[in-house]
């Protein structure tokens, strides 16, 4: 069938994109599903820093390529063997279609699949190949997702089933800002309530990672980012305090407040910066997550001796160390309760058309959570 999509070709152009334009929307051809896969049609699209890192170059990826990697949508056909959904079902996607067999799935550590990882890799579907062309051209999947389009076909591991009364736009968030930020908190932490805590980064991931913090009762949460607007939100989504990360002192401020930092401190920024401000920032015996990514040739300058003598935890946490067929309908639970406020972080809904301003927004760090709408 044919369906609009948002192509990549050439990655690192200058800023501004809306110049540029490395994105150009275009008709493309897209396959039936096959073997263990399905259709969607795409209903919203969040635009992630992971997104930026793609297009900035700073990961590279096999190019042409349609990005996208967030998103939420409708069954419209479903491929051979598939046969635990219906057509009109709603969909959230996940960007790392795990087997279910290798080591990791067999863990319960699915986001380190090592079949959907190497797809991934590749710009392939998890049973190889793409499913995307344009005269005759073969275009590359981001993530198994690729949402930057009117239509996907996914494998049947990259989505999870939603209740249809969830507004999709909201829905989109949960496969990755909220799975990743929240899961950074409740899974690959096993943040204990009472807890000090800092988060380094307040994009979509970082004010997830901060709700997540308040409602696994942290007793302080600090908040730090460059822009003020963004810590005045981080106030009323439950910080106790927030800080400029350029002011003078920060770290010796935060050490004096906190009686020698924090109990953990997240960094969701995806800068060496904010990890080694992090990293500065946690007390003795705790704990810092790695939650952002960051330019691949990015290197962190740390005091090795610290690690021992100071009995510190620097982890990393990818996909919030989930496992989405249990946490996102947990999480969409706590949304629908209140306690999860999702729909808070959505700064714009833009069109297709729109993509290239909407990313020089993002570099500027001046949006929380834009979506594309569809619907």
């Amino acid at each position: 069938m044919k369906t609009r999509a948002a192509i990549l070709r050439e990655l690192g152009l200058p800023r501004p994109y809306a110049d540029s334009k490395p994105l150009r929307i275009e008709e493309v051809d897209l396959a039936p599903p096959g073997e263990g896969e399905i259709m969607v049609r795409i209903s919203a699209a969040g635009l992630c820093h992971s997104d930026l890192s793609v297009i900035n170059g700073s990961v590279p990826v096999p190019v042409p390529l349609v990005p996208g990697h967030e998103a939420s949508g409708v069954v419209e056909e479903l491929g051979p063997g598939v046969t635990d959904l219906e057509i009109g079902d709603h969909v959230v996607m996940i960007f790392v279609a795990s087997c279910g067999k290798c080591r990791f799935c067999v863990e319960g550590r699915p986001a380190l699949c090592e079949p959907g990882r190497g797809a991934n890799i590749k710009g392939s579907m998890l049973r190889g190949g793409t499913r995307i062309s344009r005269n005759g051209e073969n275009i590359n999947h981001m993530l198994g997702v690729s949402c930057f389009a009117e239509h996907a076909v996914v494998s049947r591991e990259s989505v999870l089933r939603i209740d249809k009364d969830l507004p999709l736009a909201e829905a989109a968030l949960f496969g990755c800002a909220v799975v990743t930020g929240v899961g950074a908190v409740l899974n690959t932490a096993n943040m204990r309530a009472g807890s000090t805590v800092a988060v380094v980064g307040l994009g979509g991931v970082g004010l997830n990672a901060l709700m997540a913090a308040r409602l696994a009762g942290a007793a302080r949460i600090i908040a730090i980012d460059l822009l003020d607007d963004k810590l005045d939100l981080a106030s009323r989504l439950g910080a106790t305090e927030t800080h400029n990360a350029a002011a003078e002192g920060l770290v010796r401020d935060i050490f004096k407040a906190t009686g020698g930092g924090v109990d953990y401190a997240f960094e969701t920024a995806g800068a060496v910066k904010a990890l080694e401000l992090a990293f500065a920032i946690t007390r003795t015996g705790g704990t810092t997550i790695s939650a952002g990514l960051p330019d691949r040739d990015a290197r962190m300058q740390l005091p090795a001796a610290v690690l021992m003598l100071g009995e510190r935890t620097l982890k990393g946490s990818f996909m919030g160390s989930a496992v989405p067929a249990r946490d996102i309908p947990a999480y969409i639970d706590l949304y629908r309760q209140g306690r999860l406020p999702v729909d808070q972080l959505m700064s714009e809904r833009i069109g297709l058309e729109d993509l290239n301003t909407a990313f020089d927004r993002l570099a500027d760090g001046v949006s929380i959570r834009q979506v594309l709408v569809f619907d």
